[in-house]
């Protein structure tokens, strides 16, 4: 597939994240700052607002590419009700960190985005709900309200029209179940962040019951360059039914790891490889997830394909976030899912019993393997288990807990085989190290501790009992 001219992309959401004081609203106002939000607000009726974004095809930044537009025509026009317009900022998928780089350096945009997303639906009152361990980027964030309240951008008479609206800042307490939209709305209404049955969709019964708009950041920081520029030039921007800027965060096995501003659509590889510096140590590409760990894992000769929600969906895989987590050869593929399956088995919320349980025997029959206790039979009961997860429960945790086991089972299946068959030849004595290191935990610590009297909590790798896929030579101290 051809490269992108990359040297020819202009930067559009992170032009200003690595100015000096991008945070503050003087920065932003001398740079064009809210300007297209009073465009859309003393130039447009609500209505044409919706139909320039929906025009603009974007889609929807924080994983299912749902389109921005369409999602807000879903709004009731002759309501009673209240409305609101809430951001999640939650940002709990693992390996996504792109809204963090946007709260904490150019927190107006995001404010802007929701005064044209506010205005297009004909609310007044808007959320943003930001992930509790992001202490800073909180602090960022009340700083630009105060700003914005400061300079009139927010609370009554807005660019001397007569929209008034008024933000509140909401912080999580963790749960990666609240980056789920009616999860989060839970959460925001003070009960417990559970997701909730749909329909009815927010957008006609959400928060509090009320018609409700949840957007990305990544999704609203688009909208006032759109505004500005129109939908044509965005549509310029990557492919027809996803066009745009977008925010790819690659870690791993890179020599060049960070969130990266490309244009979508741009390719995987060249991604990989052009843009975060290749595969580091000289090492070869073994596998990649491209959209978080909910995502189906590509190994390395599936990669050269386009970054867009549509190419990949053709891959039977997704563009999800946009994290992508590269993983060299010496990684130990059993060892990474048991990672991620431990994962989401900690953050079911435990209310679809699918889910609750289906994670747990996942992460049971992975640590059973890792210990070296395995049997053959577990690999195709694991595959069962994925296949009574995924399309029964209320959201789709369970499916982002199945989907990456399944992918990775699938593909390297040998390599389960091999730590299977490698078990039945451990010696299966138990020595904890201490209370950091959990008995029968990952192949890494599945090992004797040393004789060293000087270091009696010191672990040693022999490397007769390290799998093959992995020849690491790791040393943990307790």
């Amino acid at each position: 597939m051809a490269e992108l001219d990359l040297s020819k992309y202009e930067k559009i959401l992170f032009k200003h994240v690595d100015q000096e004081g991008s945070d503050t609203i003087d920065y932003y106002l001398k740079h064009g700052g809210y300007e297209g939000a009073k465009k859309a607000i003393t130039e447009h009726r609500p209505s044409e607002v919706i139909d320039i974004v929906k025009e603009s095809n974007l889609r929807g930044r924080g994983g299912a590419g749902f389109p921005c537009g369409v999602k807000w025509s879903f709004v009731p026009q002759n309501t009673d009700k209240p409305k609101y317009f809430v951001v999640n900022a939650d940002e709990s998928e693992p390996g996504t960190f792109k809204d963090r780089v946007l709260i904490e350096r150019d927190p107006h945009s995001i404010i802007e985005g929701i005064i044209i997303g506010s205005y297009a639906i004909k609310c007044n009152v808007a959320y943003l709900y930001i992930r509790g361990e992001l202490v800073y980027g909180y602090e960022q964030l009340v700083k630009a309200v105060k700003e914005a309240y400061d300079k009139g951008m927010l609370g009554k008479g807005l660019f001397g029209t007569d929209y008034n609206l008024d933000l509140t800042i909401h912080r999580g307490a963790g749960a990666y179940i609240c980056g789920e939209e009616t999860g989060l709305l839970s959460s925001l209404e003070g009960k417990r962040g559970q997701p909730k049955i749909k329909p009815p969709f927010p957008a006609v019964e959400g928060l509090f019951r009320c018609p409700t708009v949840v957007n990305n950041v990544e999704t609203v920081c688009n909208l006032q360059h759109i505004i500005n520029r129109g939908a044509e030039w965005f549509k310029n921007i990557g492919p027809e039914k996803g066009p745009g800027p977008k925010l790819l965060c690659v870690s791993g096995h890179v020599n060049k790891p960070g969130t990266y501003e490309v244009p979508m659509g741009i390719n995987l590889k060249q991604l990989i490889y052009d843009v975060a510096g290749g595969v580091w140590k000289g090492n070869k590409l073994k596998a990649v997830i491209p959209g978080g760990t909910s995502a189906k894992v590509l190994k390395a000769e599936e990669v050269d394909v386009p970054c867009d929600f549509d190419s990949m969906m053709a891959i039977d895989t997704m563009l999800g976030s946009g994290a992508v987590i590269v993983m060299d050869d010496t990684t130990d593929m059993v060892d990474a899912l048991y990672n991620i399956i431990r994962f989401y088995h900690h953050e079911s919320c435990g209310q679809c019993t699918p889910c609750r349980e289906g994670t747990g025997w996942l992460e049971k029959i992975l640590k059973r393997i890792m210990a070296g206790h395995g049997r053959m039979e577990d690999i195709d009961t694991m595959l069962n288990i994925c296949d009574r997860m995924v399309g029964k429960t209320i959201c789709v945790l369970a499916d982002a807990a199945a989907f990456p086991c399944s992918s990775i089972v699938t593909k390297f299946r040998s390599e389960f085989e091999a730590k299977i068959q490698q078990g039945a030849g451990y010696d299966k004595r138990i020595f904890t190290g201490g209370p950091l290191v959990q008995p029968g935990a990952v192949s890494r610590h599945n090992q004797e501790r040393r004789k060293d009297k000087d270091t009696p909590n010191r672990i040693s790798l022999d490397p007769e009992l390290i799998s093959k896929p992995s020849q690491s030579k790791v040393e943990t101290t307790s």
